[in-house]
């Protein structure tokens, strides 16, 4: 007779070979101290000890889901991307979401804003639009990144985030007011990732056949409809289940309740931008819909859960330097910084090669580099050579560029952003703030006093200076803020 145990498969160690006893090292003697010959134990420990990859320095907690795009409207006077070519054509794509400050083990329900990374496997290769659960950001420019992540992790010498450090550098960046109300307004703390919007934040390019460019902005409106959490609902989320997002996703897919975004686009021609109102490639702005209103242009769904958390969510990387033919760049300086940054981080955290992992690797086409060798390669090229030009049948240049090339002009230089006719940074935090009903805004100035009163006793310099940004945005916004700061602090 066969046994179960008999047609099961063979325990093996990681070279093959079967493995005789999985549950009692190899002993000199019974009681004995272990022998190094124990291949088994060593490869075992080995192993464990390095399973764990250096988590993302931003963007850390998060979960990811594979599901489809889908066209739903003819964008090609507007882009020569193939795989937005054809109404009803569907494209495979990976979504991972993400909080910003948080470190791998921290709770899911809480104020951040959220990661929204997008990779669409297209047969011109993977695009990646990378962006968050909000249209705006703190910083405009790439070089304050660092500093400006400094202040939300732990302080080098307590250890631990300080209110004084957060407040000290966002009264000092006045261009963080925009991003801040939208941060402490009541969408700061999504119940769910299926119930948040996602944007690609950053301006891009859009090239069509004639070459024709234009900007373009993405969003992603939820069909599940916006719904956020309570400061003492999230506060006890957090502690009681500090994984909910992560789940309340991963089982809404297994149930085949599959969460579906609109996706949207707003669309400048490229001649608009030299004198439009704001600078459009401000990432502190949004473009008002009146302005350049919204276009439906397709369907993302979520449908298949990874099947390995590290393998396809902790291993994927996310670039938003890929772009394919028809799509590419804007002078948005703080994405001209992350066209570098973020394809770096993953050369270090993951590997040079983590392009070959399959949920980075194009599932539509093949990449034919001349890269080779590095950590872990998998000798997939076997013998073709490593150079190009050659005459041995190797891969080919195209000789057209992927978007189109656009005018500069003046000497090179540290130089700040454009500043264009309504450039400032209040007047948008302001006009966000009167969208607001009043429950809204009580909310808004609660969530906001109770974080500025935790700043030092001593420092009310960095207390005023917080306080004023938010005046200068609006007068109500502000004396209403600093009201409520002032009786907090008394209270201390």
């Amino acid at each position: 007779m066969t046994t179960q145990d008999e047609l099961r498969p063979t325990l093996t160690t990681e070279a093959g070979a079967p493995v005789a006893d999985n549950q009692n090292t190899e002993t000199a003697g019974i009681g004995g101290p272990a022998l190094i010959q124990d291949q088994t134990l060593f490869e075992k420990l080995a192993h464990f000890n390095r399973e764990r990859i250096p988590e993302r320095v931003v963007h850390a907690r998060g979960a990811a889901a594979y599901g489809t795009f889908t066209l739903t409207a003819d964008v090609s006077a507007y882009t020569r991307a193939a795989f937005l070519s054809e109404v009803g054509k569907q494209t495979e794509t990976f979504l991972r979401f993400s909080t910003v400050a948080g470190n791998l083990g921290s709770a899911d329900a809480v104020r951040d804003p959220r990661g929204w990374a997008l990779k669409f496997y297209t047969e011109e290769g993977n695009y990646d639009l990378v962006g968050n659960n909000t249209p705006v950001f703190f910083i405009k420019d790439a070089i304050k990144f660092p500093d400006f992540i400094h202040t939300q992790k732990r302080d080098p010498y307590t250890g631990s985030q300080e209110a004084d450090n957060v407040w000290d550098f966002w009264g000092l960046s006045p261009e963080s007011t925009h991003q801040v109300t939208w941060l402490f307004g009541d969408r700061g703390i999504p119940a769910s990732y299926r119930h948040m919007n996602g944007y690609g934040s950053h301006t891009y390019q859009w090239q069509n056949e004639a070459g024709e460019y234009f900007w373009v902005k993405y969003h992603f409106k939820t069909d599940q409809g916006i719904k956020n959490l309570p400061v003492d609902e999230a506060n006890k989320l957090a502690g009681e289940d500090p994984d909910s997002h992560q789940r309340d996703l991963r089982t809404s897919i297994e149930n085949g309740d599959f969460p579906t975004w609109t996706v949207q686009v707003q669309i400048m021609p490229a001649a608009d931008a030299a004198n439009y109102r704001f600078n459009p490639f401000d990432l502190t702005k949004v473009w008002p819909h009146a302005d350049y209103p919204p276009i439906e242009i397709g369907k993302l769904e979520l449908n298949r859960n990874p099947d390995n958390v590290f393998a396809e969510v902790e291993q994927s990387i996310f670039s938003p330097g890929h772009f394919v033919p028809g799509i590419g760049p804007s002078p948005d300086k703080m994405l001209q910084g992350r066209l570098f940054a973020y394809a770096d981080a993953h050369r270090y955290r993951v590997g040079i090669n983590a392009d070959h992992l399959p949920v980075n690797r194009p599932h539509a086409t093949e990449a034919r580099t001349n890269s080779r060798d590095g950590h872990l390669y998998d000798g997939r090229h076997g013998r073709s050579k490593n150079y190009e030009p050659n005459s041995f049948g190797g891969a080919v240049e195209t000789g057209r560029p992927l978007w189109a090339a656009v005018p500069v002009n003046g000497l090179t230089g540290n130089h700040e952003a454009p500043s264009h006719s309504e450039d400032n940074d209040f007047v948008q935090a302001g006009n966000l703030y009167r969208l607001f009903s009043e429950d809204e805004k009580a909310r808004l100035i609660a969530n906001l006093s109770g974080f500025i009163a935790k700043v030092s006793a001593d420092r009310e310099d960095i207390v005023e200076r917080a306080i004023n940004n938010f005046r200068q945005a609006d007068a109500d916004y502000g004396q209403r803020l600093e009201d409520a700061v002032r009786e907090l602090r008394k209270q201390k």
